[in-house]
């Protein structure tokens, strides 16, 4: 039997929440930022590499629940390599679907994975999940947490 696309986003989730790749420390680390969401207790570090106006490499550590440690380590995968503009773009992309501004798919396409959790946006009490890693990274990227 085949998989329902709503299935495959759940699994693509679940298997970040589980086994988060890009959850450790980074020596190299030019700024790390802590977000946090009191209304539920996640806490996370965003650690960034970036060298040349480009997001060499990242990681996180802290404690969360599934929603907020998936979509970190999801937003980790796609801004490593990038540069400093088109991650900030990604974040913006990914915050504006999460509250329901941007609709477009073509437009939400460079999200690839974290479109998995488009379907936040109708949980209001998961939200803040969701895009704390997003804003963090934003903080960061406004050299709010330079070493």
């Amino acid at each position: 039997m085949a998989m329902g696309l709503e299935q495959i986003y759940t699994e693509v989730v679940s298997e970040h929440a589980r086994e988060p790749e890009n959850k450790h420390d980074l020596d190299c680390a030019t700024c790390s930022l802590k977000g946090h969401n009191p209304s539920c207790g996640d806490e996370i570090v965003l650690h960034l590499d970036v060298e040349n106006g480009i997001v060499k490499d990242a990681s996180f550590t802290g404690i969360g629940c599934a929603i907020s440690q998936a979509s970190t380590d999801i937003m980790i995968d796609l801004i490593r390599g990038k540069q400093v503009a088109e991650a900030r773009d990604l974040a913006r992309k990914f915050i504006g679907m999460i509250k329901g501004d941007i609709t477009d798919e073509s437009e939400l396409e460079p999200l690839d994975e974290a479109l998995a959790l488009k379907d936040i946006r109708h949980m209001p009490a998961r939200v803040k999940c969701a895009v704390l890693a997003w804003h963090t990274l934003d903080m960061a990227l406004d050299d709010k947490g330079k070493k």
